[in-house]
């Protein structure tokens, strides 16, 4: 019985069907949009107006990139005038240290990592005798992932720069190790060897900012991706590589080639804002790891001792302000010159002050390598890898990679 009425109710359905079909007269087609004239009218109208704006605007702001360009051009800097002041003739006359040619930092924040591994340098030929070139990006590359570790540490507290200090170069090989430049140059494109961060630290900051935003604070899982980053940009260093028929870390390669003992160096200040012979923090932006082992001491001290380092055969990195008067990379030159402060005023008081009100400062990171007396005054041979140490005619060639 039930199957029977299932089935009479599913016919009557389907004549309804029929039903409704049959009876159907209305009909549906697709025709083109119908566009009102006014609205039409009123659209161009308010184009046409937006078209004159817009070029108006290009007009103006083609006249100010014109402008822009055109004080640039004619932008002048103040430079001393070397004219009167008796120079060394050339690099040859000072005594200086072993070191190797003068190497390019191109488009990179990283004058530390050039200085500090230059010294080093200089530092293997006088305790080993050996001439090894190395890497300045494999340290660039881990002081990277060290940053990196901090701004976690501290949710998002902490410099991201491009710079650091000398001394960041002996923590890195103390923690890392280092390689020789020919195992890792840090180019992703080996065809050009002039090493630019332009797309680099942007990619990382913007990375990490994206981890302070969201509070992703996984510093496995953030280390992870900034090493990927930097793979990109640098290429990925070596857990160990071949030297003279050996396979070795570089952990092993500072310890049983290199013989860098990290902590036989230390590093000197000269501030009057912490009490002297004591250790304190270097205050400036580039120690974005507020590295508190600085030792403080009276400028004369200060001095004195960069003096009997050359002197004695050692080499040491000092850190600058390249923005002084007094610096002219066409001169191949520097001096602190008498309208700025006459030499027989510059003491710790003067000093301090121009510190304090940030007239001078450090942003800058320099390889000292040699000494000599000329007319009256210390001079001290640099390495530079700064740009405008380009200038002149006493720049030597990047060393052939």
């Amino acid at each position: 019985m039930r199957r029977m009425l299932g089935t009479l109710t599913c016919l009557a359905v389907s004549a309804l069907l029929a039903g409704l079909v049959s009876a159907q007269t209305d009909k549906i087609k697709y025709v083109e949009k119908y566009e009102y004239p006014i609205f039409k009218e009123m659209e161009a109208k308010v184009e046409s107006l937006k078209a004159e704006r817009d070029s108006v605007t290009a007009e103006i702001r083609q006249r100010q990139k014109e402008q822009k360009e055109k004080e640039k051009k004619e932008k002048k800097k103040l430079l001393l005038d070397f004219a009167g002041i008796k120079k060394p003739a050339s690099p040859d006359v000072f005594t200086s240290t072993f070191h190797f040619p003068p190497v390019a930092q191109y488009i990179t924040g990283t004058c530390w990592s050039f200085s500090g591994t230059s010294f080093l340098e200089s530092e293997v030929f006088r305790l080993t005798g050996r001439e090894i070139k190395l890497s300045e990006m494999h340290t660039v590359y881990y002081e990277w992932v060290e940053k990196a570790r901090r701004f976690v540490t501290e949710r998002g507290d902490s410099r991201l720069g491009q710079g650091s200090e000398t001394n960041a170069v002996l923590r890195v090989f103390k923690k890392y190790g280092a390689v020789p430049l020919g195992v890792y140059p840090g180019l992703a494109d080996t065809t050009d060897e002039r090493h630019d961060h332009s797309d680099l630290a942007p990619e990382l900051r913007k990375y990490l900012a994206l981890v302070k935003d969201n509070d992703l604070w996984d510093e496995e899982q953030v280390i992870s991706a900034v090493k990927l980053i930097l793979n990109k940009h640098l290429g990925t260093p070596p857990e160990a590589f071949e030297f003279e028929g050996k396979t070795i870390t570089p952990l092993e390669f500072v310890r049983d080639v290199l013989r860098i003992n990290p902590d036989d160096y230390v590093a000197l200040m000269s501030t009057m804002s912490v009490p002297f012979y004591t250790t304190a923090e270097f205050e400036v932006y580039d120690n974005w790891w507020h590295d508190d082992s600085y030792h403080n001491v009276p400028l004369n001290v200060w001095y004195q001792t960069i003096k009997k380092a050359i002197q004695s055969g050692y080499s040491l990195t000092i850190g600058g302000d390249i923005s002084e008067p007094g610096m002219n990379g066409f001169e191949d030159a520097a001096v602190v010159p008498d309208y700025d402060i006459p030499q027989n005023y510059i003491n710790q008081h003067s000093r301090e002050f121009r510190i304090y009100n940030r007239t001078t400062g450090d942003d800058h990171g320099v390889h000292l390598i040699g000494y000599k007396k000329v007319g009256g005054r210390d001079w001290f041979l640099i390495k530079d890898s700064a740009s405008r140490a380009r200038y002149g005619k006493r720049w030597l060639p990047v060393f052939p990679r």
